[in-house]
């Protein structure tokens, strides 16, 4: 039972990715993938559910505003590739370390964070196994890339638990909740009408 259990989350939480980022590759990237995407599939619906006027928002004078959490992810998903080996991002280093400091338009921030996932994406994917190993600097830090994998899907969820607290703020509810809350209703009121 604990198995099918197991498979079917699996499952689930496999077929957005697959729909958006073709086949899956093999062991600990497709894993990492695929734990990524998860967290970039929400973030992308979140940022679109945020109306235009809430991306300034900011719980307070010295944090990011809404917007700009969402262009710090964008600058995650080009900058940790890059320094895994992947190729140049369609930005300069100097344009992305500067990005989350930006108010851009709404409509430009949610265009780049797909951009954003497809390309990390793709690097994860063409990556070949026998390179997972090797080092790469972060900042000084040494690590595996395929610890740079895993900090890249980590800091995905992290970041979609501050962008949703930010939308919870601004009653926005996040659309997979709003989705799971209509289903839950309408369940409650076929059984209650059913009996």
């Amino acid at each position: 039972m604990r198995t099918t259990i197991a498979l079917l989350l699996w499952s689930a939480l496999l077929a957005p990715l697959g729909a958006s980022a073709g086949e899956m590759p093999a062991g600990v990237r497709g894993e990492i993938l695929a734990n990524m995407m998860d967290a970039g599939e929400k973030v992308k619906e979140l940022a679109s559910a945020v109306p235009d006027g809430r991306y300034n928002w900011k719980p307070s004078k010295d944090v990011r505003s809404m917007g700009q959490v969402f262009l710090h992810i964008v600058t995650a998903n080009y900058f940790l590739p890059t320094m895994m080996g992947g190729p140049q991002p369609p930005m300069s280093m100097d344009e992305l370390q500067k990005l989350d400091t930006q108010t851009m338009d709404p409509a430009r921030i949610r265009q780049m964070l797909g951009d954003s996932y497809t390309w990390a994406s793709k690097v994860i994917t063409d990556m070949p196994d026998d390179q997972l190993e090797t080092e790469m600097d972060f900042f000084g830090q040494k690590m595996s890339r395929r610890a740079g994998m895993m900090l890249l899907a980590s800091h995905s969820h992290e970041h979609l638990g501050q962008a949703i607290a930010y939308a919870r703020s601004n009653s926005i509810v996040p659309p997979w909740t709003a989705r799971e809350q209509a289903a839950q209703k309408k369940k409650t009121a076929e059984k209650k009408s059913g009996s």
